[in-house]
């Protein structure tokens, strides 16, 4: 088990991941996301969860206003902007040192969004706006790029794959060759697989127990298995709101498998899970020699 340290340049920040694991929390501005327990209607009450998960631990606060939940109707970016709007102006008063990644793959959106104070884009489609790598080229913030194949509406129907490692890796350096030739910066960069979108099921367990495999890329590693589907398929078809420990069970493993941050709903939980992984790897590097 190993973990290198990894730096992510998030504007004029640079962060040193991988001596813990960092916790992003999931702030759903939805009126559909798959869990109906993390949705959050108003500004007043995305303040409040915000408040709530940083003093739970959160490192990042993650704000999405378009659900990308399988089977999901695509959202204009008008609409999404003016659900994310006030939330985040008032997000941003509330906690102002504290990072704020928005979840959009609209270029206009993302814009609007660093404009008001985002520190981060996590784009779930891996740039696939023309506009975004130079967005994010140009403004320096931090950007996940997410793995995904099939559009949101019908990538739960997709045909199996016969390699689902060989797929997401492909996915994933196919990600960072548009991202460099764009201007971007690897230390711009964040990796996250994409658990759940167009793998089928059972076909994440491979991707949970290769995600050390990643570590070739030289760049952080995100893992976003809180509540998903394919925990509550391996439970016999748990629905969202009986998945938490197996979400804590899968961040376990994904922590131990090399991931430096983890994108959760409940953040308390994965905190302590992520202290005790954290704690093994630690355990398992070689012993340093003492200064003389």
């Amino acid at each position: 088990m190993h973990r290198p340290i990894r730096h992510w340049q998030v504007g004029s920040r640079r962060l040193a991941l991988g001596e813990r694991t960092w916790l992003m929390a999931i702030l759903n501005l939805t009126p559909d996301s798959f869990y109906p327990a993390s949705r959050l209607s108003g500004e007043a009450a995305a303040v409040a969860a915000a408040e709530a998960a940083v003093a739970a631990g959160a490192d990042i606060l993650d704000l999405g206003a378009e659900s990308t939940r399988p089977g999901a109707a695509p959202l204009a970016a008008e609409a999404e902007w003016q659900r994310l709007r006030a939330p985040l102006a008032a997000i941003r008063r509330h906690l102002p040192d504290t990072l704020i990644s928005v979840d959009t793959r609209h270029a206009v959106t993302a814009r609007a969004a660093l404009e008001a104070g985002a520190d981060i884009i996590n784009d779930v489609t891996g740039l696939e706006d023309p506009a975004m790598a130079a967005l994010v080229a140009a403004a320096g913030c931090g950007a996940v790029l997410m793995h995904r194949r099939g559009e949101f509406a019908a990538m739960h129907r997709l045909p199996p794959l016969a390699d689902p490692v060989g797929v997401v890796r492909e996915g994933l350096a196919g990600m960072l060759e548009r991202s460099r030739a764009a201007g971007i910066g690897d230390e711009q960069i964040v990796l996250d697989p994409g658990f759940g979108f167009g793998k089928n099921l059972d076909e994440n367990f491979p991707i949970l127990a290769h995600l050390g495999d990643w570590q070739a890329f030289g760049r952080p590693l995100l893992a976003g298995v809180s509540r998903k589907s394919f925990l509550g398929h391996a439970l016999g078809d748990a629905p969202a709101e009986a998945r938490l420990f197996a979400t804590v069970a899968a961040v376990t493993a994904a922590i131990l498998g090399g991931a430096h941050l983890a994108r959760v709903h409940d953040v308390a939980p994965c905190r302590d899970a992520a202290r005790i992984a954290d704690a093994v790897l630690a355990a398992a590097e070689p012993a340093r020699p003492r200064p003389d």
